[in-house]
């Protein structure tokens, strides 16, 4: 018997019919800013990352962005996803966090916060756990401006819980070795950047008119050097 396709395993799996489930996804799973929908190899590159890890794309614990580099998505797994995963990893045995008692100020909140925090992550297979520390003035992502207002996100009403959710991620692709997937804010930075290097290429233009050929003026005439042996006829030759 043939094995069925992605496509029909994952409608079986959720109790959907087969085209019902692709068009729903299409119209749900993708973030499109310009508001052109995904292409089948997007969304078949969607599924197989969401199959992979065992996401939920309904729930939105796994949606995705378009790569407008690749032309391919940019997977991105919600916090709910990160933590099915990472809960669901048969070596994991728990997490712990430690805040630096020292704080920074950063622009857009109006009270200092922690410099640093850290997960110390364990796996049953390992004696020392994995620990990875995040600074806040690397990882927080200011208000940004927009045709004259100022917009504030989550890193300004809520920065120590996106903190932790930005640590905790980058603590599961070391000791659990997640690769390939992006929380939100990442994924909204990638864009960003490409839409900033897009938008900051010059246009190319091209002439109608054919160019034209045109003549150098011409040079002076060069000056011939007069060898000064020549001219005191002391000048020999070394060959007979």
């Amino acid at each position: 018997m043939d094995k069925p396709s992605l496509i029909v395993a994952m409608a079986a799996k959720y109790g959907v019919d087969p085209k019902k489930f692709w068009d729903t996804l299409k119209a749900t799973a993708f973030r499109q800013r310009n508001g052109d929908a995904p292409t089948d190899e997007q969304m078949m590159a969607l599924l197989v990352v969401a199959n992979e890890y065992n996401l939920n794309p309904f729930t939105k614990e796994i949606y995705a962005f378009p790569d407008a580099q690749s032309k391919g998505i940019i997977p991105v797994v919600g916090v709910d996803g990160w933590s099915r995963i990472i809960n669901s990893h048969p070596q994991f045995d728990g997490m712990e966090f430690k805040f630096s008692e020292t704080t920074i100020k950063v622009k857009g909140l109006a009270n200092p916060v922690f410099e640093w925090i850290e997960c110390v992550m364990f796996r049953k297979d390992r004696n020392r756990p994995t620990i990875i520390r995040e600074y806040m003035d690397e990882i927080y992502r200011e208000p940004f401006e927009k045709n004259g207002y100022v917009t504030k996100g989550p890193w300004q009403s809520h920065p120590r819980r996106m903190g932790r959710h930005k640590v905790i991620i980058q603590t599961a692709r070391v000791a659990l070795g997640y690769t390939g997937i992006y929380d939100e804010d990442e994924a909204e930075r990638i864009i960003d950047v490409q839409a900033r290097h897009t938008s900051s290429q010059p246009p190319i233009e091209f002439s109608a008119e054919e160019p034209q050929a045109t003549l150098a003026p011409p040079s002076e005439k060069p000056k011939i050097m007069q060898d000064p042996l020549e001219s005191t006829g002391s000048r020999t030759s070394e060959y007979c």
